[in-house]
């Protein structure tokens, strides 16, 4: 399959481990640059521009955790990290700090590439032309040129979290239960994957400034999912009001 020259940053510091993902990304045609330590990542990433970030957890030098905060305080490129921990908790620690998936080694490297298709595929494939433009008032999901804005002021999200927002968002009310949203942004389902929708719900959440004590869009249905609602418009004018006064 074509990649169309999509630029990989390989971080894993098990040479025999690295050069295998390499050989199956150089055959569907990624180019790649592998790296087997933390400082070398962040360097590297700051160097040159990639398209997608494959980054293992436990690196010599830097953390892979130290490693995705450095990446995330100046890019949403999409990240996959790779861990040999298990718990679940660990996995949330990382998605948390803005990874968009995760992978347990020992891994298969075609499921890897799958992932990596599935990745780019959210980040850089038009989405429903018909609807460009989602306003919600102090909200707008410009999905045609991915961006969302918050009272004026654009708002970064991972290619993760803005399938998120827009998933909701179509269908304001319509409460979708994780595994719907799984499937439908993640692509696949994977064991602890309601605390994997959890986390990008909350990274979400704290993005946009939206309290889940006193929610404006993104609302918890306890043992459901999640719905998004869209405010009324006489919330909308009150709201209008009081920035005028």
């Amino acid at each position: 399959m074509a990649s169309d020259e999509k630029k990989i940053l390989l971080v894993e510091d098990e040479k025999a481990i690295r050069d295998v993902v390499a050989a199956y990304l150089d055959h569907e045609n990624y180019i790649v640059r592998g790296v087997g330590d933390g400082q070398s990542a962040v360097e590297e990433f700051e160097k040159h521009s990639f398209d997608l970030v494959i980054l293992d957890l436990m690196l010599p030098k830097l953390s892979g955790e130290r490693v995705c905060r450095a990446i995330r305080e100046t890019s949403n490129v999409p990240i996959i990290m790779l861990t040999a921990k298990g718990e679940v908790e660990d996995r949330v620690i990382g998605l948390e700090l803005g990874a968009d998936d995760y992978l347990i080694k020992p891994f298969s490297p075609r499921e890897l590439i799958a992932r990596v298709r599935a990745l780019l595929r959210r980040a850089h494939t038009e989405t429903e032309p018909q609807l460009e433009v989602l306003d919600f008032g102090d909200l707008v999901i410009d999905i045609s040129g991915h961006k969302v804005m918050v009272e004026g002021k654009e708002v970064d999200l991972t290619a993760s979290e803005f399938k998120l927002l827009t998933t909701l968002a179509r269908y304001p009310g319509r409460v979708y239960t994780r595994m719907e949203l799984v499937e439908k942004v993640l692509g696949y389902d994977f064991e602890g994957y309601e605390r994997t929708i959890d986390s990008h719900v909350k990274n979400l959440r704290a993005k946009l400034g939206d309290d889940p004590r006193n929610p404006r869009w993104l609302y918890t249905v306890h043992g459901v999912g999640y719905r998004f609602e869209a405010p009324q418009a006489d919330d909308k004018a009150k709201a209008a009001k009081a920035k005028a006064e």
